[in-house]
């Protein structure tokens, strides 16, 4: 390391000691106009710095991501409210033993859809398994939105399987805690969505949608419009769980108003099993076992 660079570090290092201290006093930090501008949490945190903010949520994750080697991923998006069957299983017994009406519905619902969960685990699975022993540029790593749920399930498969896995977790106001699976050094927080879904598209090579609620659907068209309009290039859009979707979304009636073309069905596909989504990626990109 060069003097020059060893200096440049010792006064962050020291700006950011300064900004410790206060925390460590239980001092509150007031403005202060000598302090320096990077080490300024309200010169930082003002209106008219969102452009820097944002420049900060871009550069963050990609420098981390680019660093570890991740450059191509599979993105799984999908409820947060999807229990892993065990759980299910545990609260149906606890609701049924309280005699509780409203929570019976609610743990019987939740068992009925823990087998997405299981599904979703198993896909991580597949692709960790096909990554396990290819060269880094043809490696495909898990990517989700790094919360409970679906998202927690393939980066549990993933785990399972000794891989790395990423998470892009959103700030909420009722805190959303990142899952336990996800690995340490790729576990992102966002403040804006908007970055947030920048970043899924980045390195996405496959988009797997499990049933979910709005989250999941605003992310799911953002990837269809973005493939349709040829902002982004063509990648495999896989819908998990196609009674859901078809129940949920009638494309149908918007081919027959004329509002999409009956050629972008070609957009998405349809599937039921872990092993159908992982055939579609892979017969996508013509990916050898």
């Amino acid at each position: 390391m060069s003097k020059t660079e060893h200096l440049t570090e010792r006064r962050l290092a020291d700006a950011w000691a300064e900004l410790q201290n206060y925390a460590d006093q239980g001092n509150p930090l007031q403005a202060d106009a000598y302090r320096l501008a990077f080490a300024d949490p309200e010169f930082l945190l003002r209106r008219e710095t969102r452009g820097i903010r944002f420049q900060l949520e871009m550069l963050k994750p990609d420098l981390d991501q680019a660093e570890q080697g991740i450059e191509n991923t599979v993105v799984v998006f999908g409820s947060a409210r999807f229990p892993a069957p065990e759980d299910a299983q545990k609260a149906l017994q606890a609701a049924q033993a309280s005699a509780d009406v409203s929570a019976l519905a609610v743990a019987q619902r939740q068992m009925r859809n823990a087998h997405f969960y299981d599904q979703a685990r198993l896909f991580g699975r597949l692709v960790a398994t096909y990554s396990a022993h290819r060269p880094c540029d043809e490696q495909l790593f898990i990517a989700t939105g790094g919360g409970p749920g679906i998202m927690e399930a393939a980066n549990r498969g993933a785990h399972e399987m000794g891989a790395v896995s990423v998470g892009l977790n959103i700030a909420l106001p009722h805190e959303q805690k990142h899952n336990p699976y996800i690995t340490p050094s790729l576990s992102f927080k966002f403040h804006y969505f908007a970055l947030r879904k920048m970043h899924f598209m980045m390195r996405a090579k496959a988009l797997v949608a499990f049933p979910g609620g709005f989250g999941t659907l605003d992310e799911l068209f953002e990837v269809i419009t973005l493939v349709q309009t040829g902002k982004a290039k063509p990648v495999p859009i896989v819908l998990f769980g196609s009674d859901y979707w078809k129940r949920l979304i009638n494309i149908e009636a918007m081919i027959e108003e004329g509002v999409i073309s009956a050629s972008d069905l070609d957009l998405f596909s349809y599937v039921d099993e872990p092993l159908q989504a992982w055939n579609v990626i892979r017969n996508f990109y013509g990916l050898t076992v």
